[in-house]
């Protein structure tokens, strides 16, 4: 496996812990990278990516909820928004990385860590995103390169977005989990991915159901 994919996997890992705890803070950053930290030669692409989706979460979230169809960001699974949010990033401020390179990675990350549809549910929106992008309908930012967690505020949406609606992981053939309801217990540092179904079953980031 290429050091670019190892950080995407591991800066999906560190996402979703902090998705799923509601603290996407540089503690929980330090809480996720005391025990799980990426492989040395991962460590550049996965603060790049880390620190970027964070510094820049509201317009991505924007992103996502402006090019899905009838799914609002909260109903999504917490893989497959994690997984976008990176594949977007990349698209959008690594000049270095060409969308098909992005979207294709995202696709098959998603499969690994989610369901049996999140492959390709992942696949449309990022993709519908790429088609906006090359039609002129999003601003396309400057690249940035910069490092850093963000300060409180700091995201800054592309020009007419319109506004959105108001767990380490393992591999999984199953179908797609829940994201993480408001108010659930805290992953422990033992990380299992989710399973179950989008609207049926679903397990906390430690494997137990609830």
């Amino acid at each position: 496996m290429g050091a670019r994919r190892q950080a995407r996997e591991a800066a999906l890992q560190a996402l979703f812990f902090m998705d799923h705890g509601g603290e996407f803070t540089p503690g929980a950053l330090a809480r996720f990278r005391a025990g799980f930290a990426p492989k040395p030669e991962a460590v550049p692409h996965f603060e790049r990516l880390v620190h970027g989706v964070l510094r820049r979460r509201g317009i991505l979230d924007r992103l996502i909820a402006r090019y899905s169809e009838n799914w609002s960001l909260e109903r999504m699974a917490g893989v497959d928004r994690n997984v976008m949010r990176i594949a977007l990033y990349e698209m959008l401020w690594c000049a270095d990385i060409p969308p098909r390179v992005a979207i294709d990675e995202a696709v098959e990350i998603g499969k690994k860590y989610g369901g049996e549809e999140s492959g390709a549910f992942i696949n449309g929106i990022v993709d519908r995103v790429r088609l906006a992008l090359e039609r002129g309908e999003i601003e396309e930012p400057e690249p940035e390169e910069e490092t850093g967690f963000p300060p409180q505020g700091r995201d800054l949406p592309p020009a007419e977005l319109e506004e959105p609606p108001r767990e380490c992981l393992q591999e999984t053939s199953g179908d797609r989990g829940d994201a993480p309801t408001e108010g659930a217990e805290k992953p422990r540092r033992r990380y299992v991915r989710p399973r179950g179904t989008r609207n049926g079953e679903k397990k906390d980031a430690t494997g137990g159901r609830r």
